[in-house]
């Protein structure tokens, strides 16, 4: 059964999620970002060029060339892409066919509407039965 990871109250919702896909990139462990919405997505790759500030994390877009071979690929869709160990949803709905990943990773920021689809979101996979484990961003848990 996949393995639910809500990262909540991040203060920045790209910088939060570069951070944690430079940690799983520096443990060589493969990613794809559901990022649906192209401003998100391209905030994202901008993020990802300088997270750390003094490295480069190689991603690419899931329809690259590239993509078989680069270990973090930004996705508008989930259909076509084979990769299914950790997802990480940057979009506001729940991502269709995440049941097939090893692992979902939700970053919720801290505005309102944010939090609203988080809440959303939770409910959904805990209606469902998955277990789903909290992460405070601001470290107060």
């Amino acid at each position: 059964m996949t393995q639910i990871f809500f990262y909540h109250n991040a203060a920045n919702r790209i910088a939060k999620t570069a951070a944690l896909i430079g940690k799983a990139c520096a443990q060589k462990k493969s990613l794809l970002v559901y990022a649906p919405d192209t401003d998100i997505a391209a905030a994202l790759d901008r993020q990802l060029w300088g997270q750390p500030p003094t490295s480069f994390v190689p991603h690419v877009a899931a329809d690259s060339p590239l993509a078989a071979e680069t270990p973090v690929l930004i996705a508008s869709t989930l259909e076509s892409v084979t990769q299914d160990e950790r997802l990480f949803n940057l979009s506001n709905t729940v991502p269709p066919g995440f049941s097939r990943f090893a692992s979902l990773i939700e970053i919720v920021g801290q505005g309102e509407e944010e939090r609203a689809d988080g809440r959303q979101r939770a409910r959904f996979y805990k209606d469902r039965g998955y277990a789903i484990r909290y992460v405070d961003c601001t470290g107060k848990n």
